[in-house]
């Protein structure tokens, strides 16, 4: 970011809050905005900023996205069923804004830097007012203001980044806890993976910044940070240093991360986990595939042995850690016998949960022009390895009834409004009958029943 960009930034949102402010004083009430969040936590972040910017030019949000004044769509291009998904929320807009004309309707992400998308909806959804995409955030309230004053159509895509702008105001969606992100990009080229071609090479931050922002956020409230990259082990000025900092902040309970590569997962971060108690016995590990000649035409830079034998250095330091994963089915050239490599690898590694996917086929990347599994044996393959993975997945729970564990309580559940929800020290979401008060407080709980995907408990201990 060049030194003029935050007040130019700052005088922009001061002219929509001034237009916004007019239209409060002619039609007596605020505009509103809805920010649809598509993919990850990082997406989930941005959107924090991007809320507290629309917070800032004197929006207000909306109890329905269909009702909004302004509705910004943070899109993801990791599968082709989020594109969907967003493909036919502009389906709805084109029609509600024949009833409508006045509602903006934004489009921001991943989805935005690939090649074609724009001409594909300039061509179809002329319902859209603004784009941009993930190098340049800190433009929205620019770009929106030129929509204002102009009622044109604003496309501003920057091929590659410039600096990091981190001093945006941001509504954090829960008071007690926050994201950060520690850096940005990715430079591991999956050759499925469309993220380092739409979020760029990685980018640190320098740990200073990082420490400053999290102590910020600490004295604003939040108990739990969570460090955010695409591979955190790669962190420029060692992500176990940066960790042993934090945790030294007074007032910070917990810290988590994500996500890990498992080729990065350095000896020096096993040990961190394991001597700080601030950090989370928790590690979201891909292992994308159990077949070693699968994982090299991933591109993933480590065999199905490396995985297994880095399994068994982390329970060997952190016994009671808790290790999820992401799993790909279908990947192009998969046979039969690289899937039953996946099951056998699933098997040992024990997890505590898993994230399964079907390939998804990105335009873009090397795997786009491998040829493809054959599609019923690819949805056979998955429906297998679910019936794998659930058993275990709730024999993991079950293990844990009768234990006493620290949940920290996000919110009232949204199935059942009697109980809350949070998640216990190893990421795993308990539900339990708590008073609405005590959301933000770190609980003790025992376990008490399980499901496949979540425990029960109860408060043992109120907090004065």
């Amino acid at each position: 970011m060049t030194y003029h960009e935050q007040p130019l930034r700052n005088s922009c949102i001061l002219k929509i809050r001034q237009i916004n402010d007019e239209y409060e004083r002619c039609a007596g009430k605020r505009k509103t905005y809805y920010v649809l969040t598509f993919g990850c936590q990082m997406n989930a972040h941005d959107s924090e900023k991007l809320e507290g910017m629309l917070i800032e030019m004197g929006y207000v949000k909306a109890d329905d996205w269909r009702e909004a004044d302004f509705v910004l769509h943070n899109t993801c291009c990791i599968r082709e069923n989020a594109e969907n998904k967003i493909y036919g929320s502009l389906g709805f807009f084109k029609r509600l804004k024949q009833t409508r004309p006045d509602v903006k309707i934004g489009l921001c992400g991943c989805m935005m830097q690939q090649d074609g998308v724009i001409e594909k909806i300039k061509k179809t959804y002329n319902c859209v007012d603004i784009i941009f995409g993930t190098f340049n955030l800190h433009r929205f309230p620019e770009l929106l203001l030129a929509n204002l004053e102009t009622g044109n159509l604003i496309v501003d895509i920057w091929k590659e980044h410039s600096e990091a702008d981190e001093d945006l105001p941001t509504e954090r969606a829960y008071k007690h806890k926050a994201a950060i992100n520690i850096m940005y990009g990715c430079n591991n080229f999956c050759s499925y993976c469309i993220v380092p071609y739409v979020r760029g090479r990685e980018r640190s931050r320098e740990p200073e910044e990082i420490l400053r922002e999290a102590a910020a956020l600490v004295a604003d409230g939040a108990k739990e940070i969570l460090f955010l990259g695409q591979n955190v082990n790669s962190y420029a000025y060692g992500f176990a240093n940066l960790l042993r900092e934090a945790s030294k902040l007074p007032g910070l309970l917990r810290i988590r991360f994500m996500t890990s590569h498992p080729k990065d997962l350095s000896d020096a971060l096993i040990e961190t986990i394991r001597d700080c108690d601030t950090i989370c016995r928790h590690i979201h590990l891909p292992l994308q595939s159990g077949s070693t000649s699968v994982l090299g035409a991933m591109n993933r830079g480590y065999s199905k042995e490396d995985y297994l034998g880095l399994i068994e250095k982390i329970r060997r330091e952190i016994p009671d850690v808790s290790i999820t994963t992401d799993i790909i089915v279908g990947f192009p050239g998969e046979t039969e016998e690289d899937f039953n490599d996946t099951l056998d690898a699933v098997q040992k590694a024990d997890f505590s949960s898993a994230f399964t996917f079907l390939y998804s086929k990105r335009e873009g990347t090397p795997a786009a022009q491998m040829p493809e599994v054959d599609a019923d044996a690819v949805k056979s393959r998955f429906s297998r390895l679910m019936d794998m993975i659930k058993p275990r997945m709730y024999e993991s729970n079950r293990k844990l009834i009768g234990k006493r564990m620290f949940v920290l309580a996000d919110e009232v559940s949204k199935n059942n409004e009697d109980l809350l929800t949070g998640r216990a020290d190893g990421n795993m979401p308990v539900h339990f009958k708590a008073d609405k008060s005590l959301i933000g407080e770190m609980l003790e709980i025992e376990i008490i029943d399980c499901k496949t995907f979540y425990l029960l408990g109860r408060v043992l201990e109120w907090p004065n």
